[in-house]
């Protein structure tokens, strides 16, 4: 009698229980109240019919069975409209919930993966400082910061990345940019915006172009590149001065800079890709011929002041950092520089988008440490710890370029040493930089 049953409340099984434990002491009342809850655990109606008694029997005239209604009020566990029917209040049930269990369990899941992102972070840290005191390899020499007053701009932020043609054993002073590019991160389009600047684009520097009116086009004498030249040669303050000439000639604020020579690009490749980069090699015309492959010049391996060429194929394949440098920066195809910048944006867009395998996280903070090491830029590490995940993200969401001036679209002019240049419609990018939210 101690299994329970369903047709019971709680408090009914308790006591038909007490009153099986008491069967042969019960009165005659008891009897009948046994009778009830027994018949009522088997399933019967509310109201039970149960047999009479023989006194009982011989008192109703030959009836076998009677119906008693004067047994105890019941706790009842029926639903509330049952309740409600027989006029008897159910009694109050305690409130259970699940919720905070599962509140619990998420608490829980939260608390271990933020143990989980903070011992990440801490690995992260730990590689990227063991890459930053690593010796460089060969003769490449730790770069120096130099000066450069940033200016925070509205939406994301606007780095400056140089890629000058700086050789083993030469000082910043006889280097000179090949490639002039901003490239804007963490907006709120969550995409990556790059814009190149063509080198040869004629500007105007105070103090070195010719004070002549605006409106004749010698007032703009000097090509986009030269300020970094000047720049240096004023105690390392290349980058500074092409910022200054951006801000005046495209009104383009930039916070940080990030200045890659030849020998650190080839290095950051090789160590954060050791299988290489994956591209699609493609070259115009040259002297009007379609090309299959093109000898590039091969700078890294340069001796005795002799350059040798480098044959790289058309087509689908993966590069070394060695190779990947002469594919950027070849330019003796039909397109000429725009050429050349066409590719640069493509290395940097394959380079985006192929950072982000996640098994980079420890080596690819080795590699950034080395490469940091090396490179000249007031990039702390704090943002790529902070906005490096985002900016893998952003890559995945698209990138979106721009080359300055657009093929085509500039006025023949020189400079004042009689070399030519491209004068451009300065207010017309302005435009076309706002409207891609560089401004």
């Amino acid at each position: 009698m101690s299994r329970e049953s369903e047709n019971l409340s709680h408090h009914e099984q308790k006591r038909l229980e007490y009153l099986y434990s008491n069967y042969h002491y019960l009165n005659e009342k008891e009897q009948l109240e046994y009778q009830y809850l027994k018949q009522k655990s088997e399933g019967q109606i509310e109201q039970v019919v149960v047999p009479a008694l023989e006194e009982d029997i011989q008192e109703s005239a030959g009836k076998s069975e009677v119906v008693f209604d004067d047994l105890p009020v019941y706790p009842s566990r029926t639903r509330k409209s049952k309740a409600k029917d027989s006029g008897v209040e159910p009694m109050p049930k305690l409130k259970q919930s699940k919720k905070p269990k599962k509140k619990i369990r998420v608490k829980r899941v939260l608390k271990w993966l933020a143990v989980f992102l903070l011992l990440v972070i801490i690995g992260m840290v730990i590689m990227f400082f063991k890459g930053l005191n690593s010796k460089p390899r060969g003769d490449a020499k730790p770069a120096v910061q130099e000066y450069f007053n940033g200016q925070k701009t509205k939406d994301g932020v606007n780095i400056l990345i140089l890629g000058t043609d700086g050789r083993i054993g030469e000082s910043s002073e006889e280097t000179r940019t090949d490639s002039i590019m901003v490239v804007n991160v963490n907006n709120k389009s969550g995409k990556v915006k790059m814009v190149s600047f063509m080198r040869d684009t004629l500007v105007h520097i105070d103090g070195v172009s010719q004070q002549s009116e605006p409106d004749y086009s010698d007032y703009y004498d000097q090509k986009l590149n030269t300020a970094f030249t000047i720049g240096e040669q004023n105690n390392n303050q290349g980058a500074e001065l092409v910022r200054q000439m951006l801000k005046d000639n495209f009104d383009i604020d930039i916070q940080y800079y990030a200045m890659v020579d030849f020998q650190t690009f080839a290095t950051a490749i090789d160590t954060l890709f050791p299988n290489g980069v994956e591209m699609n090699a493609q070259f115009s015309k040259v002297d009007g011929e379609k090309v299959s492959e093109v000898e590039v010049p091969d700078d890294l391996n340069m001796k005795d002041g002799v350059v040798p060429n480098q044959t790289i194929k058309v087509g689908k394949q993966r590069m070394d950092g060695r190779t990947l440098l002469n594919y950027s920066r070849f330019r003796k195809d039909d397109e000429g520089d725009f050429g050349r910048t066409r590719r640069q944006q493509e290395v940097m867009s394959a380079i985006v988008h192929q950072i982000k395998d996640p098994t980079k996280l420890f080596t690819g903070s080795e590699a950034l440490g080395k490469v940091f090491a090396m490179t000249s830029t007031n990039i702390p590490f704090s943002f790529l710890l902070t906005n490096g995940i985002g900016l893998v993200g952003s890559a995945s969401k698209g990138i979106e370029r721009i080359t300055i001036p657009e093929n085509g679209d500039w006025v023949d002019a020189y400079d004042m040493y009689g070399g030519q240049g491209l004068l451009v419609d300065f207010e017309a990018y302005k435009n076309k930089l706002s409207q891609m939210g560089l401004r």
